[in-house]
């Protein structure tokens, strides 16, 4: 169950995770308020998540290019 847990995390982009992280609270309530917001607004909040992960992705591709450089 724990590898499930963590391949589903890790296949989700980290965007909830590095939510919680950047304010302070825990990951499970972000995820909950989420679901909750995605189910509220019937899916609205989805654009975000993927716009979200989209820039967090790009932004670590960013760091790793300059650091390669810098070497």
């Amino acid at each position: 169950m724990e590898w499930l847990r963590r391949t589903l995390e890790h296949s989700a982009f980290g965007v909830c995770g590095w939510l919680a992280d950047h304010m302070g609270i825990r990951r499970t309530r972000v995820r909950l308020y989420f679901i909750y917001l995605s189910c509220l607004s019937l899916g609205s909040s989805l654009p975000f998540y993927f716009f979200a992960a989209f820039w967090l992705n790009i932004r670590d591709y960013l760091r790793e290019g300059r650091r390669q450089v810098g070497l």
